[in-house]
C-alpha cells in the first residue's frame, strides 16, 4: 500500500497531502511522527508530486464553474489556547508552551469576559493572544463544512447564529472560543 501511496503522490512512505482550513492551502502530514510542513519532505518524487497536486489540489479543479461552493457551510473565526496536553503545544506565539490546563482555561474565560463585555472583538484579540496561525486573518478560518474540522468545534460553531460568539468549546487542539 505504501507503494501505491508513493506511486499516486510522489511522497515518501509514512506522508500524505492534507488540507489546511486557516490558510486553505495543502500541506505535508505523517500521522505517525505528527509532523507537518509546507514544504514536501526528503525523498519526494516532484514529477509525480506535481501530477497529483495538479489533479487533486487545483482550485480550479475544486469548483471548476464556482457554483454551489459554499453549499452547506459555514464562516467562522476562533481564539485558540493551547496548553501542554494540547496535540501540538507549540505556535506561532511560543514554540513550546508548558502552560496546564486550567492555566489555559483561566486566559481563555478571561478574553472571553472581555469580548462579552463589548471592551474587544474576537478578530482583535485573535490578532495577538490565539495560538493558531489564523490569527494573522484575525482568527478567519474561511468557510467549512461537515466533517471538515474536530467534532467539538464543528458541532460549536454550527450551532451557532451569524454573529454569535460560543462559549469555551475544548478540541484535542486546545481551547477555543468561536464566532459564525
Amino acid at each position: 500500500m505504501a507503494t501505491d501511496v508513493k506511486q499516486a503522490t510522489g511522497l515518501p512512505s509514512g506522508w500524505e497531502v492534507r488540507h489546511s482550513n486557516s490558510k486553505n492551502l495543502p500541506y505535508y502530514f505523517n500521522p505517525t511522527t505528527k509532523e507537518s510542513r509546507w514544504e514536501p519532505p526528503a525523498g519526494t518524487d516532484s514529477e509525480t508530486l506535481k501530477h497529483y497536486m495538479g489533479t487533486y489540489h487545483s482550485s480550479a479543479n475544486l469548483h471548476p464553474d464556482g457554483a454551489g461552493s459554499q453549499e452547506g457551510k459555514i464562516r467562522a473565526s476562533h481564539l485558540l489556547v493551547k496548553h501542554r496536553d494540547s496535540r501540538r503545544p507549540s505556535s506561532w506565539r511560543q514554540a513550546q508552551i508548558t502552560r496546564s490546563k486550567d492555566e489555559a482555561m483561566g486566559i481563555i474565560l478571561g478574553h472571553e469576559a472581555r469580548i462579552r463585555s463589548g471592551q474587544t472583538s474576537l478578530g482583535d484579540l485573535a490578532t495577538t493572544e490565539s495560538d493558531c496561525s489564523s490569527s494573522r486573518k484575525r482568527g478567519d478560518l474561511g468557510f467549512f463544512g461537515k466533517g471538515d474540522m474536530q467534532k467539538e468545534f464543528e458541532d460549536a460553531a454550527f450551532a451557532l447564529k451569524p454573529g454569535e460568539v460560543s462559549g469555551v468549546v475544548e478540541t484535542a487542539s486546545g481551547l477555543h472560543l468561536i464566532e459564525r
